[in-house]
């Protein structure tokens, strides 16, 4: 006698659809999604005169533009000198005495008396040697790039340029205090910074130099 085969039952999946539904609806609403929002900056207030207003007017004297073409050559621009190429091994030292200017050259920025002052909770901090220093806070250098430059070559020349300043303020620091920038608490550091300001601009890249 053979065995009679069980029909195993069926199962009802008509409303599967309607809990998952259900289900995608309690996700979405209890659930927070993280959504970046940009860069956590404070714009500068809008001028009051609403006309449109010059760019500042920048000496010659003050003004370092570092050109990086599509061969990776760096050429320099600088006062009334006519363009030359340099090697990025040299940038960093040509980039330091342009922003310190110790020699008080008459085509390296010009030097002025300024406060550098840091006030913290209330407190004027300044340098040992005094508050009003001869610093060259006017100075620019500008640095651009050709779209066909390398990264590698444009890194090279960004950290030699901003490897200038870390270098003065660690000169500066020793002068100043008596040890390495690194080793200086947060107002001695700030001060540092107040007396080496960081200017440099750096353009979108276009087509230069061919």
């Amino acid at each position: 006698m053979g065995k009679s085969k069980r029909k195993v039952p069926g199962i009802n999946a008509s409303s599967t659809a309607d809990i998952s539904f259900i289900l995608l609806i309690f996700f979405l609403v209890v659930t927070s999604m993280n959504s970046s929002t940009g860069l956590n900056v404070r714009l500068p207030e809008p001028p009051e005169d609403e006309e449109l207003q010059d760019p500042p007017k920048i000496k010659k004297r003050n003004s370092l533009i570092v050109l990086v073409n599509m061969e990776n050559e760096i050429m320099i621009t600088q006062g009334e000198k006519p363009p030359y190429q340099i090697d990025v091994d040299e940038l960093r030292q040509l980039a330091k005495e342009f922003i310190s200017n110790d020699e008080n050259r008459v085509d390296y920025p010009e030097k002025h008396a300024e406060d550098i002052v840091f006030e913290d909770k209330g407190v004027e901090h300044v340098l040992p040697s005094g508050r009003q220093q001869m610093v060259t806070s006017k100075h620019v250098i500008s640095l651009q790039t050709h779209r066909g430059t390398n990264y590698n070559t444009y890194f090279e020349v960004s950290q030699a340029l901003y490897g200038a300043y870390d270098e003065l303020r660690d000169e500066l620091a020793k002068k100043e205090f008596g040890k390495p920038y690194k080793n200086l608490d947060e107002v001695q550091q700030m001060l540092c910074r107040l007396y080496y300001k960081t200017m440099i601009s750096e353009a979108e890249p276009h087509k230069i130099g061919g």
